[in-house]
């Protein structure tokens, strides 16, 4: 790479290779941080070349329903007293009319499938805790997709669990390879984490791949815990979902869903966790006690957009004409491929540096705030498979998208 630059091209990416090296020996070994921390230490004292554009954070830019306000107001009184931990029977009841609507299901009990949480973040955290309790192993482990959500990784920790991190990689369709995992793994595995669409690739589990999961988790009596709160959020074909894929046998299986995606509400904190009744049940002992609970006026707003269509599919067009541009100012560079669901773009620069060099020389030259590879996922059989990678958060306007990939097209290449 630096051959085929010019003079001070040779210069710049030698004060930038220096400049990270200075800071990122601390910052790698700092795993269990946020990538957020990390990556504000490593631009902390640098000037952004042009003004900012933020990148970085998966937190959604559209405008957010027009009745969520009036919802509210309509159910004021309900903040004077504490909700219940499972959610209403109005929010449970919704919920699973929309699960059956939008997978087909043909039952879904809203009493025994369905149970409300603060956002899937610290449902994800939680349920790793309550799953350890649920499935007995000695030398326990947690399968985690390699990138991933921090939040499987801090579940597995904080469970007393080894985190197994699979890599999902070009070579494997960035998703996790089923064949590579040995049924000695297997047998002591508590919980198995997948992101469909993936987070940050865009890869999308086809039906194939998710029955299969499935049955491995019943087979070895793991929980198979889905992340689909990128599930709404497509150009082409809808992904299918875990429990479409259980075809009516919830045992072992898990989806996770927030409404901060899927009807650009990222401050409301309301999602769901639906699928095996048994696990559903423990996990709810467990938020009694540990978990926040979510206000009734809350729910009542999720009522609302789950019923309603339409604010979700202008959602979606929004971010498909962001993606029609990607398409035309990408072309095929840094390895770009529409992905098949989600807000990512999932970018090869290892032909410009590693992953934090990168982050440093766009930050420096283009003022565009990304997120390093690295910082999402781990070192692996030798290798981090996240370092030749950036992650782009395609959350901000058209305008502001385009502006912001003609900027990194012209400091990159």
């Amino acid at each position: 790479m630096v051959e085929r630059c010019g003079g001070d091209n040779v210069v710049r990416m030698s004060v930038i290779k220096a400049e990270t090296q200075s800071r990122g020996t601390a910052s790698r070994k700092a795993d269990g941080r946020s990538p957020f921390v990390r990556l504000g230490e490593l631009l902390a004292d640098i000037e952004p070349g042009k003004s900012p554009i933020n990148l970085a954070v998966g937190e959604p830019q559209h405008a957010f329903p027009g009745f969520v306000g009036p919802v509210i107001a309509a159910h004021l009184a309900e903040f004077g007293r504490y909700p219940a931990g499972k959610g209403t029977e109005r929010f449970r009841g919704a919920v699973a009319e929309w699960l059956t609507r939008r997978y087909r299901l043909e039952r879904i009990d809203p009493e025994r499938h369905v149970l409300v949480l603060s956002g899937t973040r610290e449902g994800l955290f939680l349920a790793a805790i309550a799953a350890k309790r649920r499935v007995p192993r000695n030398n326990p482990a947690m399968l985690i997709p390699n990138p991933f959500y921090a939040a499987y990784a801090a579940g597995a920790l904080a469970a007393d669990c080894e985190p197994v991190f699979l890599d999902a990689t070009a070579e494997t369709g960035f998703l996790p390879d089923l064949d590579s995992l040995s049924d000695e793994l297997l047998a002591r595995t508590v919980a198995f984490y997948l992101a469909s669409p993936a987070n940050p690739q865009g890869s999308v589990a086809d039906r194939t791949y998710l029955e299969r999961l499935a049955s491995l988790a019943k087979r070895f009596g793991f929980l198979m815990f889905v992340d689909e709160c990128y599930g709404e959020i497509y150009t082409r074909q809808p992904p299918p979902g875990m429990l479409e894929a259980a075809r009516g046998d919830f045992a072992n299986v898990v989806v996770f869903h927030s409404l901060s995606k899927r009807s650009n509400l990222p401050g409301l904190r309301v999602g769901f966790a639906a699928g095996d009744p048994a696990f559903l049940a423990s996990f709810l002992d467990l938020r009694n006690v540990a978990a926040p609970q979510v206000p009734v006026p809350a729910q009542e707003v999720a009522i609302a957009a789950y019923a309603d269509e339409s604010h979700v599919e202008a959602n979606r067009r929004l971010y498909a004409e962001k993606f029609d541009l990607a398409d035309q100012i990408l072309g095929n560079r840094y390895g770009y491929r529409r992905p098949g669901g989600g807000f990512f773009l999932w970018l090869d620069v290892k032909a410009h540096g590693d992953s934090e060099a990168v982050a440093v020389r766009l930050w420096r030259e283009a003022g565009l705030r990304v997120l390093p590879g690295s910082y999402i996922a781990r070192e692996s059989a030798g290798r981090n498979p996240g370092t030749g990678y950036i992650r782009v958060a395609l959350v901000q306007d058209r305008e502001t998208a385009a502006e912001a990939l003609h900027r990194l097209v012209a400091a990159l290449g």
